[in-house]
């Protein structure tokens, strides 16, 4: 069954996030007749989104605050464009998009709704106290917002999906797991590996709970052993909670340590400047990152955690190491430095994987099934 006819509304926190992550799977739904919409905060990528044919709607939503009646504003807003573009579909995105979006779909009886949980975030990481107080009140909403017969819960890896149903509650039926958005195996291709010292790039936005401070300290421990590592970071701050200030970032380039040229769109060059990919996160859903080293067939070393573990494999794809360990993951990195053979083993095989299980098609197809299945058999609130 084709979309024609069919409209359907993403709803995400950022422009950027949009076409970074959504753009395939939105294109996909364009060219089989739905009607696609984009509701997020706009920033630079107004023309690139609407280029695409598709009707965007800027909205006020800001992922990192914490002011009720900001919150509260944008549940109305939401409604507000719920009721008035009528979407068959709506399919939402990270942890406010999708609790605030749910509550105005509730509101406005969207039909169809697909939310997409994208890693659990700061919320269920932190340890602080407003995380501690927030966590069951969202979860709560979360019981009663995610079992509604008309929805159903994406999440990208299956620890994910267990603590969904067990510390949540949601039912099994209502989950799918998809393994992330997707990775373009045609644009982004291995390369041999550079000339000169070994590299171990970090792309990342720059957060505490991506391990980034972790990944500082285990490049200060191979300098002072005297381990040949170059560790580069590569990635924004934001204002995200856990964002690592600019200013320790630039202090951390003063003290030579690890290198940090920033953000760039380039991944394809920077994994071709690199030897190993390395994520030492706290937490993922799946990371992008990752997938994108898997198919430049880039090793990595990365954290025993949800996410990490279903791309990097001990032993196979690269090397985990325990979560918040600096000896550890130096150590690794080290190894992994010394041993070019294990490096193309794994760089291989990650490739593999990168082409079988995570490629943009695949992704694109699992997520486009589940749009055929519920808008096929609409379900009554």
């Amino acid at each position: 069954m084709a979309l024609d006819g069919k409209t359907i509304l993403f709803l995400v926190s950022e422009d950027w996030y949009f076409c970074s992550h959504r753009l395939p799977i939105a294109r996909a739904a364009r060219d089989a007749g739905a009607r696609v919409m984009v509701a997020c905060r706009v920033k630079d990528h107004a023309d690139a989104i609407r280029a695409e044919g598709f009707h965007l709607y800027p909205i006020a939503l800001n992922r990192s605050g914490r002011n009720p009646l900001a919150d509260l504003a944008t549940i109305l807003e939401l409604r507000t464009l719920y009721a008035e573009t009528q979407p068959d579909l709506v399919h939402q995105v990270a942890m406010k998009p999708v609790l605030y979006g749910s509550i105005a779909a509730w509101l406005t009886g969207v039909p169809q709704v697909v939310n997409a949980m994208a890693g659990l975030g700061f919320l269920f990481i932190s340890t602080g106290l407003f995380a501690r107080l927030a966590r069951p009140v969202v979860a709560a909403l979360f019981r009663l917002l995610l079992n509604r017969r008309n929805t159903r819960l994406i999440v990208q890896n299956p620890d994910d999906r267990a603590l969904f149903t067990g510390a949540v509650g949601v039912m099994p039926e209502n989950i799918a797991i998809v393994r992330g958005s997707g990775v373009d195996t045609g644009r982004l291709i291995p390369a041999p590996e550079p000339p000169g010292p070994i590299v171990a790039a970090c792309v990342s936005r720059m957060l505490w709970d991506k391990g980034i401070g972790e990944l500082v300290d285990a490049a200060r421990i191979l300098k002072n052993r005297e381990t040949p590592v170059v560790v580069r970071l590569i990635g924004p701050t934001d204002d995200n909670p856990a964002a690592i200030p600019q200013d320790m970032l630039d202090r951390w380039r003063e003290e030579g340590a690890v290198e940090v040229p920033g953000p760039t769109k380039d991944i394809a060059s920077v994994y071709a400047d690199s030897h190993i990919a390395v994520l030492p996160s706290y937490r993922e859903g799946l990371p992008k990152s990752l997938l994108e080293a898997a198919a430049c067939g880039r090793p990595m070393v990365a954290t025993d955690v949800p996410g990490c573990r279903e791309v990097c494999r001990n032993g196979e794809t690269g090397l985990l190491v325990p979560v918040r360990d600096a000896e550890k993951l130096a150590h690794a990195l080290g190894w992994l430095a010394e041993d070019a053979a294990a490096r193309r083993r794994f760089g291989k095989a990650a490739r593999v994987a990168a082409e079988t299980e995570f490629a943009e098609n695949v992704i694109v197809g699992e997520t486009l099934a589940l749009y055929r299945e519920m808008l096929r058999d609409p379900l009554t609130l």
